[in-house]
C-alpha cells in the first residue's frame, strides 16, 4: 500500500481475551520499533501463506462445513483484533455452485474468439506435474503482481509449499491455457478432502487459483476456463464446486457471481501504527 511500510501479524492463537490484548500490544510495538507504519493480520508471513479471518458467523453463511485448505478460527479471534483497534482492510468470499451443469451463453463466443487466437486448453498430465508446477509458478508471479498485498516468493520456496499438495490433486482439474508451448492461464482446482472426515463420498471440489496473463487478447478467458472446470468436475462425479477466498474486487469473484452462492466471508484487518 503506497505510502506504508507493512508489517505482518500471523500465526496468531489465544485462549483468552485478556492475553491476546497484550500479544498484540507488543507485536505492535514490535512492528513499530522496526519501522512499520501499517500492521496486516492475521498473515503469516505474506499472502502466498495462511491469511484471513472467517468474519461471518451467522447461522445461514456458515453452514458449510470449512473445506479443504481453508482457513478456520474462533469467532472470539476477529473480536480480539477489533477490540485491539483494528479495522477491516479487505474482504474476501468463498461462493457455492451446487449446479455444475448450469448454461452460461457467454462461454460459447468466448471459446470461440480463444480457439481463433490459437489458444488450447487441456487438463495436466499426472506425469508432468512437477514440470507443470514450475510453469504455473512463472505464469503466477507475471498474473498476480497487481494483486492486492503482493510480495515476491522464489520458486524454491513456492515448489517447497505446493509440492506436496501435489499428492492429493486431480489433474483432470488442472485446466492449462496454452499458445504454442507458452502457457498464458491456468485454473487449478482439488478434491474438498475435509468432506471424507464427515461422509463417506467426496461430491465438491474447490477450485483455489484461477490466473491469466494480464493481456486484453486473453479477455475472458478466466470465465472459459471456470467453466471448463465445472464440466469436468461434473464428469468426474462431482456435484458442487467452491470458488475459494476471492477478493471483493477481483475479476474471479465476478466470474463465480454468474454461478455460485456466497457461502463464506473472510476479513483482513490493518491498524495504522503512529511512530
Amino acid at each position: 500500500m503506497a505510502g506504508h511500510r507493512i508489517g505482518a501479524i500471523g500465526h496468531y492463537a489465544s485462549m483468552a481475551d485478556d492475553a491476546s490484548a497484550a500479544l498484540l500490544e507488543e507485536a505492535v510495538r514490535q512492528l513499530r520499533e522496526n519501522g512499520c507504519t501499517l500492521a496486516v493480520a492475521p498473515m503469516d508471513g505474506n499472502t502466498w501463506r495462511r491469511y484471513r479471518f472467517v468474519t461471518d458467523f451467522s447461522a445461514q453463511e456458515h453452514a458449510e462445513p470449512p473445506f479443504f485448505l481453508e482457513p478456520a478460527n474462533p469467532p472470539e479471534w476477529p473480536t480480539q483484533f477489533e477490540q485491539a483497534g483494528f479495522t477491516s482492510l479487505a474482504e474476501y468470499y468463498s461462493a457455492l455452485n451446487s449446479h455444475l451443469d448450469r448454461p452460461d451463453d457467454r462461454v460459447a463466443p468466448i471459446a470461440a474468439r480463444v480457439q481463433a487466437n490459437g489458444i488450447s486448453i487441456r487438463a495436466a498430465r499426472r506425469s508432468e506435474l512437477p514440470l507443470e508446477l514450475k510453469r504455473i509458478y512463472a505464469l503466477t508471479c507475471v498474473a498476480f503482481t497487481r494483486n492486492f498485498l503482493y510480495t515476491e516468493l522464489p520458486e524454491a520456496a513456492f515448489l517447497a509449499q505446493y509440492v506436496p499438495v501435489l499428492q492429493h490433486i486431480r489433474p483432470e482439474l488442472i485446466l492449462l491455457a496454452e499458445q504454442g508451448s507458452a502457457l498464458v492461464g491456468y485454473l487449478f482446482a482439488i478434491p474438498d478432502f475435509a468432506q471424507a472426515a464427515r461422509v463417506s463420498t467426496i461430491d465438491t471440489f474447490v477450485i483455489k487459483t484461477v490466473a491469466i496473463l494480464p493481456e486484453s487478447r486473453l479477455r475472458g478467458l478466466g470465465g472459459l476456463l471456470v467453466s471448463r472446470a465445472h464440466l469436468a468436475g461434473r464428469e468426474l462425479g462431482f456435484k458442487r464446486a467452491i470458488h475459494a477466498l476471492m477478493h471483493e474486487d477481483n475479476v474471479s469473484r465476478h466470474i463465480s457471481n454468474r454461478y455460485a452462492t456466497t457461502m463464506r466471508r473472510y476479513t483482513l484487518y490493518s491498524r495504522e501504527l503512529a511512530q
